[in-house]
């Protein structure tokens, strides 16, 4: 009698018991979820196109039908392309091996799969579905006669479907997720479901997908962790002083304003990479504003409050607790678009307590604002404003959305996969919880800084804005100016925030780090990774000053400390925060970083 074969070890039934658990509590869930999903629903009815998308669409159509001949002669060289990929298909299953049709981009990390180059059916897939993409994409660029701001949105909107359909996003195309169902009995797929209705629960009816394991997170226990007091606080914000490390520290403090669209403990993640806690070891007495999460009695604060509560109370609290009248002042982001307005005020006042400005991927120019202009245009900044009259902010998740929409494949795709279809808890990363640690807007101060800023471009413009009745111009700026703005930033493009050296009058330094917005900026100098480029001529282009800049290895941390500590070496005791007029109020990072943003 012949030996019966052994089960293939790679295929396992799943547990009974465990799709039977599974099931009821999808039921339970399910429901309860749905039943909450149309009680929110219930005071509105859905907007058929709430990207509003539409006419954009529409006007290409009409566009491509005026010129049948150039999307004829692009359907064409796409067969003629999918007929070589059959062909090169079955010559593989019968033992060649033809050169690939197309090649995803060297930094595509969705097809590292073995399987995607070593079995004929998913390389067939893989190629079919680049070269589709490719076609899409090369149909929507070609369109001749768009308005340019139709065109970016038609042409974003278009890689948002292609990366949407991408074989790596489903069950029966993607070869890895096909080994973990036959290796797990399935189980994944109802570990995946069970996810997916958690992060349907966290966002109470709307998707809201888990990137990091939260609990592992604590502000304050393990990230925010720099010692230090609050001395300060208001309506909008706290100011944390944080504790000397050294026996003397440079007689100018320093103080950074960090955007209010996210947390500041982005730059005091962890004592490795925190940016707080090394320039408080290059002896800086280091004071941070610690915006509050505004709620809907905060609605009516506007761009002037930001101003007037934010740096201008900062810089007289500062002065109480330093003696100090001078201050050297760090802007990230949307608090670099403040502190560049702020100067240009304190020029027109005569104002001279800030002695330097440095700029982290910072835009006051937004004529080419980036694929961010895609979500400004009149129709979606209408609905936008309606949405947030109605609460009296923007809700928290609304954009972090659209930021996560700037890199798709990284930050939604990659996590529909790993959480959904492979059945994996996500990856405990201090970085993305951080950034789903999202904050509000208020209204009133969100509209003016989409329409005056993004829409209209009035920062650039000699009077354009008005704040606290005081015309600005950012020209009048005269002081020390160091500008950081990274290679790949999709939200603050460098070459955009490079225009700032043709408009401010003092001496001007520009460098250019390596990496994004955020990782090209908490790049401790430990870490040895990403480079950057300097050099002392500004040119007017860009790309010239790139030309003759130079590369160098690591962090751009300590080129700014040469820079700034260069500009006043004198020292003076170490202060302890609590020590001097103004009292400690609590223990750093404060109470307002703690309050969560619910939807």
């Amino acid at each position: 009698m012949a030996e019966k074969e052994p089960p293939n070890p790679a295929f396992r039934l799943p547990d009974p018991a465990l799709v039977s658990r599974t099931m009821a509590d999808v039921a339970e869930r399910g429901q309860r979820i749905v039943s909450d999903f149309l009680k929110r629903q219930a005071d509105g009815s859905p907007d058929p196109d709430p990207l509003k998308i539409g006419h954009a669409f529409l006007e290409m159509t009409t566009r491509l039908m005026a010129n049948p001949a150039r999307l004829v002669q692009a359907q064409l060289g796409f067969w003629h392309d999918y007929l070589t990929l059959w062909q090169n298909t079955a010559r593989r299953m019968m033992g060649d091996v033809p050169a690939p049709v197309i090649a995803e981009d060297d930094k595509d990390r969705r097809f590292k799969d073995e399987a995607w180059r070593d079995h004929e059916v998913f390389d067939f897939i893989r190629q079919s579905y680049l070269l589709s993409a490719r076609y899409f994409r090369s149909v929507v660029e070609g369109t001749e006669g768009l308005e340019p701001k139709t065109a970016q949105k038609v042409d974003f909107y278009t890689r948002q479907f292609v990366d949407a359909m991408s074989p790596t996003n489903f069950l029966m195309t993607n070869p890895e997720v096909l080994r973990r169902t036959a290796e797990s009995g399935g189980e994944n797929l109802l570990r995946g479901l069970s996810n997916l209705l958690s992060d349907l629960e966290r966002g109470r009816g709307k998707l809201r997908i888990r990137m990091t394991d939260d609990t592992k997170f604590k502000v304050g226990e393990n990230i925010a962790v720099t010692p230090g007091k609050v001395v300060f606080q208001n309506d909008l914000m706290q100011l944390i002083q944080y504790a000397p490390s050294t026996e003397k520290v440079l007689k100018r403090p320093l103080l950074i304003i960090p955007p209010w669209i996210n947390k500041f403990y982005i730059l005091d993640l962890r004592p490795k990479n925190s940016f707080i806690r090394w320039a408080v070891e290059q002896g800086h007495t280091v004071f941070v504003i610690s915006w509050v999460n505004p709620d809907e009695a905060l609605g009516e604060k506007g761009f002037d409050d930001y101003m007037r509560e934010g740096p201008y109370a900062a810089l007289d609290a500062i002065e109480q607790a330093t003696g100090e009248k001078g201050a050297n002042v760090i802007g990230y982001c949307l608090g670099g678009t403040l502190l560049a307005s702020t100067l240009a005020h304190m020029a027109a006042k005569k104002d001279t307590r800030v002695k330097s400005a440095t700029f982290f991927t910072t835009m006051v120019d937004f004529e080419e604002a980036g694929e961010l202009g895609v979500f400004i245009d009149e129709e979606q900044l209408a609905a936008l404003e309606d949405k947030m009259q109605k609460l009296g902010y923007l809700e928290g998740r609304e954009m972090a959305t659209t930021f996560n929409m700037l890199r798709a494949n990284d930050l939604i795709w990659s996590f529909v996969v790993n959480n959904y279809l492979m059945g994996q808890e996500p990856f405990p990363f201090d970085l993305l919880y951080w950034n789903d640690d999202s904050t509000r807007m208020p209204a009133k101060m969100h509209s003016f800084y989409l329409r005056r800023m993004y829409q209209q471009n009035d920062l650039v413009k000699p009077g354009g804005v008005d704040l606290l009745g005081v015309k600005l111009d950012l020209r009048k700026v005269k002081l020390p100016t160091y500008i950081l703005s990274t290679r790949e930033d999709h939200i603050a493009p460098w070459k955009s925030t490079y225009r700032a050296t043709q408009l401010y009058k003092g001496p001007t330094r520009f460098v250019l780090a390596a990496s994004g917005h955020i990782a090209g900026v908490a790049n401790p100098p430990d870490a040895g990774k990403y480079s950057h480029w300097v050099q002392d001529d500004l040119p007017p282009d860009p790309d010239d000053w790139f030309k003759g800049a130079t590369e160098l290895a690591g962090s751009w941390w300590p080129d700014w400390h040469r820079w700034v500590s260069g500009l006043d070496r004198t020292t003076v005791p170490a202060r302890t925060p609590g020590a001097g007029a103004l009292p400690a109020l609590e223990d750093a990072p404060g109470s307002y970083v703690k309050v969560m943003a619910t939807d």
